[in-house]
């Protein structure tokens, strides 16, 4: 049945309108058949990217660890007072890391505090015991030890000087050596004379000799723990 149309008097009449068809309907949208690929390619490259950055960061702190610097901690009481059993350090390695690349032997200042590989002295394993001593002499110089006292001669002190008494570390700290001791020797070329402070209680160079060059792992620069008696060297 039409529906009835109401048009103004004496209008002609209007054509009819066909109704609009219906548009078919819509098919859904196929799913893009690389999308899958490329989730899975990005998954990839996160685990690349992720992979890369923990094997660099391995690689930074090795490499950190062999040629900068490296955290001790002391074990024995032959540094007493100045450290104690238990203390955290860091020890510096680049004057030593240049030294090597430059092909000069690697000679810490006097008073400075050593860490080295004595090879006289082993671990279970075999290998060399890692030691932390004081520098009392170095190249060249002679070291005397005589009724409890440390005396280093020199080109610039042919008379001898005693550097526990002269260099601050010796301050507030009772260095006196086993008088019974009786020491007179020259201290080779890249070599140093290493001493524990203390000297009643110490395996030093008075027991193995001087400390080679080649043998010395850094110096310390930090007292780390425990936090109370935070220190530079």
């Amino acid at each position: 049945m039409q529906p009835e149309i109401i048009r103004p008097a004496g209008a002609a009449p209007q054509p009819e309108i066909p109704p609009r068809p219906t548009p078919p309907p819509q098919q859904p949208q196929s799913s893009n058949p690389r999308r899958p690929e490329r989730r899975k390619s990005h998954r990839v490259r996160e685990f690349f990217s992720t992979a890369f950055v923990i094997i660099a960061a391995v690689c930074i702190a090795i490499l950190l660890t062999l040629y900068v610097f490296q955290s001790y901690q002391v074990d024995g009481p032959s540094m007493q007072p100045s450290l104690h059993n238990g203390d955290r350090l860091i020890i510096w390695k680049v004057p030593r890391t240049i030294a090597r690349m430059t092909g000069n032997p690697y000679v810490p200042g006097r008073g400075d505090v050593i860490v080295f590989a004595e090879p006289a002295i082993t671990e279970p394993d075999g290998s060399p015991k890692q030691l932390i001593k004081r520098v009392i002499a170095l190249p060249g110089e002679r070291v005397v030890i005589k009724d409890g006292i440390v005396t280093v001669y020199n080109d610039e002190s042919p008379d001898g000087f005693s550097p526990d008494t002269t260099l601050p570390y010796g301050e507030g700290i009772n260095l006196t050596v086993d008088p019974d001791q009786s020491i007179d020797i020259i201290v080779g070329e890249g070599e140093v004379y290493a001493m524990g402070d203390n000297r009643f209680n110490s395996m030093d160079s008075r027991i193995f000799g001087p400390v080679n060059s080649d043998d010395i792992i850094g110096k310390l620069i930090l007292r780390m723990y425990p936090i109370a008696d935070f220190k530079a060297f």
